[in-house]
């Protein structure tokens, strides 16, 4: 009740029309960052730090926490209507979300994208007012074996259960595994895949590959057939802006499961949204594969709304992380730890008896901000949905423009532009040929994370392979990836039976 009761102190703060207005606008400058092309929260959050030196402590952290949540629906809405997701936390809504665009369903698309995120982020600012204790113990239970479990778990998941064709995709995979190993070892300071190209030695960057991969890649493969397949050419919006009962019981299942995933991943350092987004996409596509009537591949909305509500879920619990422990899990959390040092304050348990005033105004403002996105959001959805109606040369054009102002803003290197061409025509290549984007994508984003905690498992056991079956969690992992695995080779060979006959 003790907690209850300082929330509420904290609404009276941030109730005040200075606040009110400084969460609309981070709620708005988040968006409008988030629909660009390879920018995203973390940016906005960045460009705006030198700016708010002259506020207020707490509007300043009250605007950051409204652009860190507008980010990621801004995110929703390119990777949605464009297949071009700001950052990666957006990669997994991009499979089913774009193909719902594509049928004409963009605004049902962005409604369960709204109101998933809605769900996942307000559960998780619930939980982090009044369980915020619990889910730091939890997250103190993982070590380098359990880190190497859940990676693994989503390597052989996303490549063998999620994808049509097992082969296709531990192609996929092992292509975004070798990508993440160019560049110098961290620990032996070996060149690795550089080939001696000195832009090469810090590695290809994640924006760049997710921009190519999934946009410029896309951009090639409309305009090879863009004369050939009609619904190549155009994407026209139709139907209800809000969805009906039937969609919104059909999404609300994969909303709670989302959420679920997504809630625990926010005290967990493994590098934000992007993980959980994933496993939630995971976990919708296999069970769609038990239905009757599988959906996925034809615009799923579970495959849709689960993502989403898991990726706002993650962004609730990872700003509990940064004020009760001072432990930034995503990069938008670490410039926001950054400007917390700033203004010379020290994010942990201390925090909340120097600062309470900040602190649970700033909780307070979570709320609202969910609030006043899904408020922004909801109705401009067909609106949104509009920007397909533009002439495809013009559309598809632009965003091959922004996607390279993207990519450049990021690095000022004009390499990484060569690299972003490059790697476009990868992906394209991928598309004529239906190798699955998504363990690529996985690989690259997991690659770092599974070979640092192999190195660190093995350091801290002597070389015991055994410290990465030592655990609880670990076991529980991989028990699931093997249960995951034996329902999917069972609903291959039922298929393959039903072909025979």
């Amino acid at each position: 009740m003790e907690a209850l009761g300082l929330l509420f102190e904290g609404f009276a703060h941030a109730f005040t029309p200075l606040n009110l207005l400084f969460v609309m606008i981070g709620c708005l400058l988040g968006t409008a960052v988030g629909v660009l092309p390879g920018l995203g929260s973390s940016m906005a959050v960045a460009l705006l730090l030198p700016m708010t030196f002259a506020l207020d402590p707490t509007a300043a952290f009250i605007m950051f926490a409204g652009v860190y949540f507008g980010g990621l629906f801004g995110d929703s809405t390119m990777a949605i209507l464009m297949n071009t997701p700001g950052q990666a936390s957006a990669i997994a809504s991009t499979f089913e979300g774009h193909k719902m665009a594509r049928a004409g369903r963009a605004p049902q698309a962005l409604a369960t994208a709204a109101i998933g995120a809605f769900i996942g982020g307000m559960v998780s600012c619930i939980l982090v007012v009044f369980l915020a204790p619990a889910l730091a113990d939890f997250s103190a239970n993982f070590g380098p074996a359990e880190f190497f479990a859940l990676a693994l778990f989503a390597f052989v998941a996303t490549s063998s259960v999620v994808a049509d064709s097992v082969l296709k995709g531990l192609a996929s995979l092992v292509l975004g595994l070798g990508i993440a190993t160019v560049g110098i070892d961290s620990v032996s300071g070996t060149e690795r895949f550089s080939f001696g190209v000195p832009q090469l030695f810090d590695g290809i960057s994640l924006v760049t590959v997710t921009v190519a991969v999934l946009a410029l890649g896309e951009v090639f493969h409309i305009a090879s057939r863009i004369r050939r397949d009609p619904a190549a050419r155009a994407m026209r919006p139709a139907g209800r802006p809000f969805l009906s009962r039937a969609e919104f019981r059909e999404a609300l299942p994969a909303w709670l499961r989302g959420t679920g995933i997504g809630l625990p991943f926010g005290v967990v350092p493994v590098g934000g949204a992007d993980v959980p987004t994933f496993i939630a996409y995971g976990t919708e596509r296999s069970l769609d594969r038990r239905r009757k009537d599988p959906q996925f591949g034809k615009g799923a909305i579970r495959g849709l709304a689960a993502p989403e509500a898991a990726g706002n879920a993650t962004t609730g619990t990872a700003m509990g992380a940064l004020l009760a422990l001072g432990l930034p899990v995503s990069a938008t959390a670490a410039i926001m730890l950054a400007a917390f040092q700033q203004y010379g304050l020290q994010p942990g348990p201390l925090l909340f008896e120097r600062a309470p005033e900040l602190v649970w105004g700033l909780l307070a403002s979570f709320f609202l901000a969910m609030i006043v996105l899904l408020i922004l959001n909801l109705p401009f959805a067909p609106l949104w949905a509009k920007l397909l109606l533009i002439p495809r040369p013009y559309l598809y054009g632009g965003i091959a423009v922004f996607c390279g102002l993207g990519v450049y803003a990021t690095s000022s290197s004009t390499f990484d532009l060569f690299m972003l061409l490059t790697i476009g025509l990868l992906g394209f290549v991928m598309r004529r040929y239906k190798v699955p984007l998504a363990p690529l994508l996985i690989g690259m984003v997991l690659g770092p994370l599974a070979e640092t905690s192999l190195r660190d498992a093995l350091l801290s056991s002597g070389g015991d392979y055994g410290v990465f079956v030592a655990g609880p969690i670990p076991v529980v992992i991989y028990v699931l990836l093997a249960i995951a695995l034996a329902i999917s080779i069972a609903g291959r060979i039922r298929a393959r039976a039903r072909q025979d006959v």
